[in-house]
């Protein structure tokens, strides 16, 4: 590890479990505080604070539900108030619940849209005011599923959120420019967390990796390393760009 983020503030949202631990792991490990949100999984977030700090890094623990604009709000307000300031905005947090397009509820989709797009409104909306403020520039950075690039039967939902941030940021890339401010999305294939089923993996497995032309899906750890690129100075001239971690599954 370099240290390239050392004094800088990140935010991880969904940073519990699974990619989103990695994550704040990677940026704390390039010397980033970290701030681990979680809206459920305290215990969890709990334990990446402590790992984070016995590494010698800095972190606290956020619980928030940000697909609530006062809740996103409050958060991104303390996390400045706690560390003195923010740099770096990861959107993980997400929804990927399959149903058929005919039976999804109005209720589903409104979850979906919640978490898959407003999400990254409501945490942009709060901390770019601070990063322009401070004159530092920042990284605003939001994951989702390859779905929202290249569609999924039985996904619609996610799909559509999604694809509705990659549309925001690459808007927000523009808009926010000129103030060293840069934002861009990473899309992913399958990855295996700590929610998948493992009965239905064993089951699925030999038939999913058949797409994949590196023949197994992603774990965790394959997601962090370019979310730590993208929020170095390494990637200071990247923005407005849709990256995507698949193991080959879709080329487009």
């Amino acid at each position: 590890m370099t240290g390239q983020l050392a004094g800088k503030v990140a935010l991880v949202t969904g940073a519990a479990r699974d990619v989103g631990r990695q994550i704040a792991l990677a940026l704390a490990a390039e010397g980033a505080a970290v701030a681990v949100n979680y809206q459920s999984s305290g215990d969890a977030a709990e334990g990446v604070v402590k790992d984070i700090e016995a590494a010698g890094g800095k972190a606290k623990a956020w619980k928030a539900d940000v697909g609530s604009s006062a809740d996103t709000k409050a958060m991104v307000d303390d996390v400045v108030k706690t560390f003195g300031g923010i740099d770096i905005v990861v959107n993980n947090a997400g929804v990927a619940q399959r149903a058929r397009f005919l039976e999804t509820t109005d209720e589903q989709w409104q979850r979906h849209i919640d978490i898959g797009v407003l999400a990254t409104v409501y945490t942009s909306r709060a901390a770019l005011p601070y990063m322009v403020d401070a004159g530092k520039g920042g990284r605003i950075i939001s994951l989702g599923g390859d779905s929202s690039r290249v569609g999924e039967a039985n996904l619609s939902m996610a799909a559509a959120a999604r694809a509705g941030t990659i549309a925001l940021i690459k808007s927000l890339a523009k808009e926010f420019g000129r103030y060293d401010i840069t934002c861009n999305a990473i899309t992913l294939g399958m990855i295996q967390s700590a929610h998948s089923d493992p009965k239905w993996l064993e089951e699925m497995m030999p038939k999913m990796v058949k797409n994949y032309p590196l023949k197994r899906i992603g774990q965790p750890g394959d997601v962090a390393p370019m979310v730590a690129f993208l929020a170095s100075e390494g990637a200071s001239w990247i923005t407005g760009q849709t990256f995507s971690i698949n193991g080959g599954f879709a080329m487009v």
